[in-house]
């Protein structure tokens, strides 16, 4: 293991217009960072075993800072930080779980930071720095809080439409946790942990990856609900990095089938030349990979394209050159909960999308249980 960090630059990735061509390989960094405090929890050393066995260069740190070389250029500062993963320890403010409506009760982190390379990415405008990938070490202390909360929320715990979920938490508000589970088991050991838990309570995480071999003999009770982050393959290239939509359709299938309830969150709907065709062939695509399967529980999370001022700076810095519309033409200025300001979707687009979806979900999925639109 080496003991020092020097600069560790790669090209930048090339453009994802092909990401449909190809079957996405499990994300693999170039290092791994680990801080001090990580090396003395169980978890932390069992990731370092994990990535040692695959190769992955490992820089043990003195202390607990992470620290990265300076770089003028944007892109190749993007690069190297998507090169990373780092091992931390989440500290207690991290631990104080927040609300996260409309999807669950409660945000539970088990890392922060994605390495898919989404031109619309929401982390652009929400976390601060290089987009590192930070996985937590101290994920027992992280599972152990969280009956504290129970029965506390807002958006499962006292809904009368969505009670039968019980206390929600919510863990894939800052990262992808399918996608980092070859190195982490962070996934896996949160499933087998509520399976454990003798409560009305549900865990929650959404993926764009496809890799669920590990989680399908788990003990999960029915007490984590698997969901496909999907948009339609014409719109693949602004989701590099990422399975085909096809292979998360085929993955909601398994789990579904190993009986998980499960569920489709269609995000973010994006309203550029040929929506329409586009998304009636997915909603047809995901009719097709979900028939006939007894008992199935589906729900449907329906959130459309929108951004911040923060985080079109940020994604053109790191995708210079994209076609993704992040103009003024069919928006609306929206102001959030927090006094900041994100340009939606304006009144008469949000009619038709949201008139096109309902649609499609009555005549195709009607199965399935929509729980919000936004």
């Amino acid at each position: 293991m080496r003991t020092n960090a020097g600069p560790l630059f790669e090209t930048p990735p090339a453009s994802p217009t092909a990401a449909e061509e190809r079957p996405a390989r499990a994300w693999r960094p170039r290092r791994l960072l680990v801080t001090r405090a990580a090396r003395s929890f169980a978890h932390g050393r069992a990731i370092l075993t994990r990535a040692a066995a695959l190769g992955v260069e490992i820089v043990e740190l003195p202390g607990d800072r992470l620290m990265l070389p300076a770089i003028d250029d944007p892109r190749r500062a993007y690069a190297e930080a998507k090169a990373t993963l780092a091992v931390v320890v989440a500290p207690p403010s991290k631990r104080r779980l927040q609300p996260i409506a409309p999807s669950a009760d409660w945000r539970v982190d088990l890392a922060e930071g994605c390495p898919a390379h989404c031109s619309y990415c929401y982390l652009a405008g929400s976390l601060k720095g290089p987009p590192i990938t930070r996985v937590y070490a101290n994920l027992d202390e992280i599972l152990d809080s969280l009956p504290g909360y129970l029965g506390q929320g807002t958006v499962t715990s006292r809904s009368r439409t969505r009670a039968g979920e019980g206390t929600t938490f919510e863990a894939s508000c800052y990262t992808d946790p399918l996608a980092l589970e070859p190195l982490t088991g962070s996934l896996s050991a949160a499933i087998a942990w509520f399976g454990r838990w003798q409560a009305d309570a549900q865990l929650r995480f959404t993926t764009k990856f496809a890799d669920v071999a590990a989680l399908l003999p788990l003990d999960h009770q029915g007490r984590t609900r698997m969901r496909a982050s999907l948009n339609p393959p014409a719109f693949a290239r602004f989701e590099g990095g990422t399975a085909r939509t096809a292979e998360r359709l085929r993955a909601v299938r398994r789990m579904a089938e190993a009986g998980y309830p499960v569920g489709l969150t269609i995000a973010p709907i994006i309203a550029a030349e040929g929506w329409q065709q586009a998304y009636a062939a997915l909603f047809a695509d995901a009719a097709a990979a979900l028939a006939a399967l007894p008992g199935l529980d589906l729900t449907v999370e329906l959130i459309t394209h929108r951004f911040t001022a923060g985080s079109k700076a940020v994604l053109d810095s790191w995708y210079p050159g994209s076609a993704l519309d992040m103009t003024g033409a069919n928006r609306t200025t929206k102001r959030t909960k927090f006094g900041g300001e994100k340009q939606v979707y304006d009144a008469d687009t949000m009619r038709a999308l949201r008139s096109f979806f309902e649609r499609q979900l009555a005549d195709r999925l009607p199965m399935a249980r929509l729980l919000y639109w936004t």
